[in-house]
């Protein structure tokens, strides 16, 4: 297969496998979107929906959380790891979307970024899943995965982004970027394949299944 023939391949394969594509982390507006997700970075998915509903129970709007001291917050974040950083950045992020956008979180990738502890992936998914503009956030498993299936040569997030938005057309980028994240955590893992043993990578790669 040629490498638009394998893009091809996953996104139709995929859709089979996934037709609905649930947003992992538990959340109930872009605020607490954008929390999850800042709280995800080095940090499983299930690990954040075991603390966020302490922390939203606590304070579920930029102004509740601009109140709550810096200390409380680290306390109940201190299971995803990264507490010191992640509470400063959820506590002055707050403040900044009350001060300067109203208390909304803004449907723009450069203000999002600007926001403390906010990068381009956690801005591009709070973009695609919050707003539902088209982007496609590259985290490990994406990164791993377009290397294996031999997507992008990309040797970092961002120029497999580049590759990706390339191969794929701009409204499948929301929905495929989560579906190919279930299939890194379910079936071609870094542990559980090893480029032939997923029903995927045998697809893709007959020829890797030969002896030799």
């Amino acid at each position: 297969m040629t490498r638009a023939e394998r893009a091809a391949h996953v996104d139709r394969r995929l859709e089979e496998l996934y037709p609905e594509t649930p947003i992992p982390l538990d959340h109930r507006d872009p605020f607490t979107l954008l929390i999850a997700v800042l709280l995800s970075a080095q940090c499983t998915d299930a690990r954040v929906n075991t603390v966020t509903p302490a922390l939203f129970a606590l304070a579920d709007t930029p102004e509740k959380m601009a109140r709550v001291p810096v200390e409380k917050i680290k306390e109940i974040i201190r299971p995803c790891g990264l507490s010191p950083r992640k509470s400063q950045a959820i506590h002055e992020l707050s403040g900044i979307l009350v001060e300067k956008h109203g208390g909304k979180v803004p449907a723009d990738f450069e203000a999002l970024e600007a926001l403390p502890g906010v990068g381009h992936k956690t801005a591009s998914v709070v973009m695609a899943q919050a707003f539902g503009v088209p982007a496609f956030p590259v985290d490990t498993h994406i990164h791993r995965l377009a290397k294996r299936w031999k997507l992008s040569e990309g040797r970092n997030v961002e120029q497999v982004e580049r590759d990706l938005k390339k191969l794929f057309a701009r409204d499948r980028w929301n929905s495929l970027h989560l579906r190919i994240i279930f299939c890194g955590r379910e079936h071609c893992s870094a542990r559980g394949c090893d480029g032939r043993s997923c029903l995927m990578c045998q697809e893709l790669f007959p020829p890797r299944m030969k002896p030799g």
